[in-house]
């Protein structure tokens, strides 16, 4: 049955009351009980890398209460999943190099046999005649490729490449974990603010209410009044709710971002260092230091390599081959045994294929193409990011001075409404307006401060420099180097891996960035620029 028109919500407060008092519940238990079984499947097993600092390490197993912003950064630096993922991933990729460069080098494979063998031979006169026996043979092959034509020489690269690229994802990783952590921090200050606000917001139009009620009762009011000023009150309930869920939003996405809660005397930032004046200048400090650029170059770099690749595989290849024997004159016995050594160089080339060499190497071009104007496109994003970016630091920075003077403003207004509602010059709703325009006046104030960090944030990430040897330059930093430059040379062999890498290259390209081919590439914007305005009355 429909409910009436009259009515049409109480089915809706019958189902909240229910499920209030447990009456409907049990309709969620299961899925609960299946949830907590599930969660008991995770073991706990706490393990850090081992290049985290032992003080840092300290604090993430015994996660206190985050009280700064360079603690937080720190944590989200050595703690992030994200980022410890990435740079597994990194020291992976670093394997990439050594293997190339172990094509370079010989090759040297044996195998070994014993086995039985049963011939049946049928002799002119129909009479079949058996042999059989068990017997052992051993062989070696050696293989040194003396000139594959850049073969060897852009596999190195294609691995170098790969390196390169995921390097500059790790530094985009770790930025964005730099961004994310401020975002995080200042989200909860922000937010935490913004439920003060609310409280004192809910406590003036109590205030209010309680006034209007108790003229109400002494008739210098109507009903409607008090109406007016319960509507209100309800809305600022509904307000502090909004505000409180949104701290508490704030508050789990510190956690995720940085392993620990942030504490309740959180301490506000420290403003930050901006090493560029200009929006042009950020442009090209960009241009030297965004990793996402570089990654793009890099992307470009590893196509490149495949299609040289491809080119290569049309090509000969020469290779010095080398064999050894161990045998029997029969297959049936072990009595008399045969040793052979071989020696020769091989050159082998593609006659004929139908073509399919000729339509990889078109497809890999066509491939290392796109790469190629993905820098392009890379650049435009850039140069937007870093505009938008700009753009709103000076905005919110601006608007941090105005908006405080709004504050106090509203704030002077409302405390001086109270006095002519009570001498009968201002109406309720003239009162509950100016409180709303306080609120909204703070809620501003509030939101700019926090806007201006991240804005600021946002445009360092841009430029490539929310680096945390930046943030925090006496502080220890994760070595990607130093592991790669211990596992480069674990492939090669001593004279033989230079030597033919040499001659190798003689046929290979270079591995240079390429130039930018859109013609709008470095268009760029002016950006909006904060100037003074004059104050209301000058």
């Amino acid at each position: 049955m429909r409910p009436k028109a009259n009515g049409g919500v109480a089915w809706l407060a019958l189902l909240l009351a229910e499920t209030a008092t447990g009456t409907v519940v049990s309709t969620v238990a299961p899925t609960v009980a299946r949830a907590q079984e599930i969660a008991s499947t995770f073991v706990e097993a706490p393990e850090l890398p081992p290049e985290t600092p032992s003080d840092i390490a300290d604090q993430l197993r015994e996660p206190t209460p985050v009280a700064a912003l360079p603690d937080a950064l720190r944590r989200a630096y050595w703690s992030n999943p994200s980022l410890q993922a990435q740079r597994a991933s990194v020291r992976g990729a670093d394997w990439r190099i050594p293997q190339a460069r172990a094509a370079y080098g010989p090759k040297l494979s044996a195998s070994g046999t014993y086995g039985w063998q049963r011939d049946n031979f049928e002799t002119p006169a129909g009479v079949y005649t058996a042999f059989n026996g068990w017997t052992s043979t051993a062989q070696a092959i050696l293989t040194q490729p003396l000139f594959t034509f850049g073969r060897n020489v852009a596999a190195e690269q294609f691995a170098s490449a790969q390196v390169e690229y995921q390097r500059n994802v790790l530094r985009s990783t770790e930025q964005q974990t730099m961004l994310d952590a401020i975002g995080a921090y200042v989200g909860v200050l922000r937010d935490r603010a913004a439920v003060g606000i609310a409280r004192d917001n809910l406590a003036l139009l109590e205030q209010e209410l309680s006034d209007n009620q108790a003229r109400f009762n002494a008739r210098e009011v109507t009903s409607t009044d008090v109406q007016q000023v319960e509507t209100r009150v309800d809305l600022g309930r509904a307000q502090l709710l909004a505000a409180q869920r949104a701290a508490a939003g704030s508050e789990a996405t510190f956690l995720r971002t940085t392993g620990a809660p942030a504490a309740e005397n959180a301490a506000a930032p420290n403003p930050l260092s901006l090493p560029v004046r200009t929006i042009e200048e950020a442009y090209l400090f960009a241009e030297l230091h965004n990793p996402v650029l570089f990654a793009a170059q890099a992307r470009e770099k590893v196509s490149r390599a495949q299609a040289a690749s491809a080119r290569a595989d049309l090509m000969p290849r020469v290779d010095l081959r080398g064999s050894a024997d161990y045998g029997t004159l029969s297959p049936y016995s072990n009595a008399l045994r045969q040793n052979t050594l071989r020696g020769e160089v091989v050159l082998s080339a593609p006659l004929f294929e139908s073509g399919v060499r000729r339509a990889r190497l078109a497809e890999a071009d066509a491939a290392n193409d796109a790469d190629w104007r993905l820098v392009d496109a890379a650049m435009r994003e850039n140069r937007a990011a870093i505009a938008d970016a700009w753009s709103e630091w000076q905005a919110q920075t601006g608007g941090i001075a105005r908006l405080g003077e709004a504050v106090e403003s509203a704030r002077k207004a409302y405390d001086g409404a109270l006095l002519q509602e009570r001498a009968g010059l201002r109406t309720t709703l003239d009162v509950l307006d100016l409180a709303r325009e306080l609120l909204s006046a703070r809620n501003g104030y509030n939101n700019a401060i926090a806007g201006a960090t991240i804005a600021k944030a946002r445009l360092l990430f841009a430029m490539g420099s929310l680096d945390y040897a930046w943030l925090m330059p006496d502080e220890a930093r994760y070595d990607a180097d130093g592991h790669l430059q211990d596992v480069r040379h674990k492939g090669d062999v001593p004279l033989l891996t230079p030597l033919f890498r040499a001659l190798d290259s003689v046929v290979a390209g270079g591995g240079k960035p390429r130039p930018l081919r859109d013609p709008s590439a470095k268009a760029t914007t002016s950006g909006f620029t904060l100037t003074e305005q004059p104050a209301p009355g000058q």
